[in-house]
């Protein structure tokens, strides 16, 4: 069996995979495999394709976005190498301003295989989960930060003014109903 590395980079977005693959070796073609939706089936199913009837090692890798890992956490199950890496540490050249998924697959697939990119830590889904619970956490205090914010504002406004030392007391809320 002939057993060859082949370097796959996906462009990532809500909607839809945009993957290119770059044949193990220095040199070499970089072709597009395709435009899938975002799907973890329709993955697997490229993938698939993608590998053939041969014997070949797959190495994987995407840009970290909005999406999360659940892709990388896939992949490892999978038993496929797979590299998330962070958009500010892929290197660029002066001057390269255009943007299109296909060219950004076909620069993650080359810079792959060239060993250029650098990975980030892929959390398991316990830190992930933890990691949502203090974000959210964080959002509530904010928001319920800004709602105090914008009724005392409209109490002023409005002519009330509570002269007490510290407000959101016992003190103060009484002075809110009563007011």
């Amino acid at each position: 069996m002939n057993k060859t590395e082949l370097y796959i980079g996906l462009d990532v977005h809500k909607e839809t995979i945009t993957a290119a693959v770059a044949e193990g070796g220095r040199t070499g073609e970089v072709r597009q495999a395709g435009t899938i939706t975002n799907d973890l089936h329709a993955l697997e199913k490229l993938l698939r394709r993608i590998r053939g009837d041969r014997e070949r090692s797959l190495h994987v890798c995407y840009e970290a976005g909005p999406c999360g890992f659940v892709i990388a956490r896939r992949l490892k199950q999978l038993g496929v190498s797979c590299v998330v890496v962070a958009p500010s540490l892929i290197p660029k050249q002066p001057g390269d301003k255009i943007k299109t998924d296909r060219r950004d697959a076909e620069k993650l697939a080359r810079l792959l295989r060239a060993g250029d990119l650098s990975p980030v830590y892929v959390p398991d889904s316990t830190d992930e989960a933890i990691r949502d619970l203090c974000r959210a956490r964080t959002d509530a205090v904010d928001d319920r930060t800004r709602a105090r914010h914008r009724l005392k504002s409209f109490l002023l406004r409005n002519g009330f003014r509570y002269t007490a030392k510290s407000t959101w007391t016992p003190a103060h809320m009484r002075y809110l109903r009563d007011s």
